[in-house]
């Protein structure tokens, strides 16, 4: 029985998105290892470029992940996944011959002013399902990202063994580039607007007939990775609190730490099927509840154990959050402006990441670690009872 063109187009994103969310996620643990090989020996010079470094990609995908997205609505979805897959194995490969810190930011600024793969293919993935199977097939298609960036790291951390941090960067690069040349597969029904790129971004919510939804849909996004990056920067320090005397605090911090990875990854398909079913609005409802619930208690865990099952929670959370605002997003919004608005949506999700790592730490410092956990958690419960109450509208 031939497959129909949709599931096979999905199938194909799929593996492009797990090879590039591999690349993508290489960088964050082997960054310090990396500017050691550089010479660099103070600790703090090591904790200070390393946040520099890998935070600059989150403000440049921030700024350009909307421009791209008009772009994707005049010139179609698939060339600017072809563009943004491509320019990531050519920064990989930079990576692996930079010499300096400076470089390396450098690289990371122009990473993410010239990426935006997601950005391309989540509404090439959502334009072309049916509509009704939308909520599935993107539920699927995070699932696959989700562990491409699960396995990154660990599929790093055992070549960084095996052949050093320089040329993992080159041999990332390459496995960037056949995630590249699987997009070539990809059939696109797509019809060019030749104006779509010149209408404003004001001009473009007019043609919304539900703007504020999309606004609500944008400020959930937000919310939800400045909660979950909050806790990146003190989560190594909380749990070494809960277990001094062990000597395995690396460990146990990795294992809690990819416990939501791992949960968001075994949830994402049947959420995404769920959300076909009952509505991508109840599942953003509940899973919002969810996320708000599984954050207050993580402030007062007396174990390892105890957070990380909060975690797995928080992931399944997340599952079900991330897929219905693509969902919604493809429901509320036309082909036409379909890529402008997954870019501003990205954008939310970008600076959502930046000021949570920021804040995290500075929330830690000023108010204690607890309140890295309580106030996410009350945010997210705040942004329930106001979704709720806007979609009602």
């Amino acid at each position: 029985m031939k497959m129909e063109r949709w599931k096979k187009n999905l199938y194909l994103c799929c593996v492009a998105c797990f090879i590039v969310s591999v690349g993508m996620s290489q960088l964050a643990p082997m960054l310090p290892l990396y500017l050691v090989e550089m010479g660099m020996e103070d600790e703090a010079e090591i904790t200070r470029w390393s946040g520099m470094i890998f935070g600059a990609n989150f403000i440049s995908l921030a700024i350009a992940a909307p421009i791209w997205g008009r772009l994707s609505d005049k010139y179609g979805r698939k060339p600017m996944a072809l563009r943004a897959s491509f320019w990531l194995g050519a920064i990989m490969v930079g990576f692996g011959l930079a010499t300096s810190p400076e470089q390396l930011f450098a690289l990371r600024l122009m990473q993410g002013a010239m990426s935006g793969f997601l950005g391309a293919v989540v509404p090439l993935v959502a334009q072309e399902a049916p509509k009704e199977k939308s909520g599935w097939a993107l539920g699927i298609f995070f699932t696959f990202q989700v562990s491409g960036a699960l396995l990154g790291p660990l599929f790093g951390g055992w070549l960084v063994e095996l052949m050093g941090c320089r040329d993992v960067f080159f041999f990332v690069g390459g496995f960037c580039f056949v995630g590249f040349a699987s997009m070539f597969f990809v059939h696109e029904s797509f019809t060019p607007v030749p104006h779509a790129a010149a209408v404003s971004f004001s001009k473009t919510f007019k043609m919304i007939p539900h703007p504020r939804r999309v606004v609500g849909i944008f400020t959930t996004t937000f919310l939800l990775h400045f909660s979950l990056t909050c806790v990146h920067p003190i989560i190594t320090v909380y749990i070494a609190s809960l277990v001094p005397e062990s000597e395995h605090v690396a460990l146990i911090s990795g294992a809690v730490f990819s416990a939501t990875g791992v949960a968001s990854a075994l949830a994402g398909s049947p959420l995404g099927h769920l959300s076909d079913r009952v509505g991508p609005e109840r599942v953003m409802f509940v899973s919002l509840l969810l996320a708000g619930l599984s954050f207050l208690p993580q402030a007062f865990v007396t174990t390892p154990l105890e957070l990380g099952a909060l975690r797995f929670i928080g992931g399944i959370a997340g599952a079900g959050l991330i897929p219905s605002t693509n969902s919604l997003i493809r429901q509320e919004v036309s082909d036409a402006t379909l890529g402008r608005i997954f870019g501003l949506n990205q954008s939310a999700q970008f600076i959502g990441m930046f000021t949570g790592a920021f804040f995290g730490g500075w929330l830690a410092g000023a108010l204690g670690i607890v309140s890295v956990f309580l106030i996410p958690g009350t945010l997210m419960l705040v942004a329930a009872v106001w979704f709720k109450t806007m979609t009602r509208k």
